[in-house]
């Protein structure tokens, strides 16, 4: 199963350092009959693209939180066995678990199959997007077009063996 770990670069830092993610428990997003329902679609890539924004966004919400990282969204993609990751089924129905899963143990980073970052040029509407989370969350329109305006950049793609040159 996929999964998708919102980071932020300091964290990816202490991971790559360590060699694992955790310690567990750990949340994560992946496709799940919750998120297939909301989605409406058959196309797992389409799923995953879903579960990919969904941890994203709490990314971003982690970026918030931290007023040392880069306003950079980070998002580990990897590979875990299938029943590792686990959804809470109190929240199946709430729109913002959409998605959601936790993983009980450590992660090694050896089963990390890619990193999505945001690049330097989103920057600006990510830090933009993290101060207005808290008034968008309450139903300011207008932080929420921040928000959205940070959800307009795509994450780039990168390998397992580039986390170096991203650190």
């Amino acid at each position: 199963m996929r999964v998708y770990v919102p980071l932020t670069l300091p964290r990816l830092a202490e991971a790559h350092k360590a060699g694992e993610l955790g310690p567990g428990p750990l949340v994560a997003y992946a496709v799940t009959p919750a998120l297939r329902e909301w989605y409406v679609s058959d196309d797992i890539e389409e799923l995953e693209y879903a579960a990919l924004n969904r941890a994203a966004l709490a990314s971003l919400r982690l970026v918030a939180g931290d007023p040392w990282a880069a306003r950079r969204r980070v998002v580990l993609a990897a590979d875990v066995p299938d029943g590792a990751a686990v959804a809470d089924p109190d929240r199946g129905l709430d729109e913002g678990a959409l998605g959601e899963v936790r993983l009980a143990s450590a992660l090694p980073l050896a089963k990390a199959a890619a990193v999505h970052v945001d690049s330097v040029e989103a920057e600006g509407d990510v830090a933009a997007a993290a101060a207005a989370l808290g008034a968008a969350d309450l139903g300011d329109a207008d932080a929420g077009f921040l928000v959205d305006g940070a959800e307009g950049h795509e994450l780039l793609w990168f390998a397992t063996q580039e986390i170096p040159g991203l650190l």
